[in-house]
């Protein structure tokens, strides 16, 4: 659950520039929201690994 908790905080960590973004129009935000995205990417790609791993064995 360590995974899914930190999942978790990064979605949170994401909201205020997500809101600066879309609500203000600040690019900045927009660029950290797209790197945060991509780490949330990254993080679901290796659950989806450890899961498949755990599965078959």
């Amino acid at each position: 659950m360590n995974k899914f908790g930190a999942l978790q905080d990064l979605v949170m960590s994401l909201e205020a520039d997500f809101a600066k973004f879309y609500d203000k129009g600040n690019n900045a935000a927009g660029t950290r929201v797209r790197k945060g995205m991509q780490e949330l990417k990254n993080m679901a790609q290796d659950i989806r690994k450890e899961v498949q791993e755990q599965k078959n064995s």
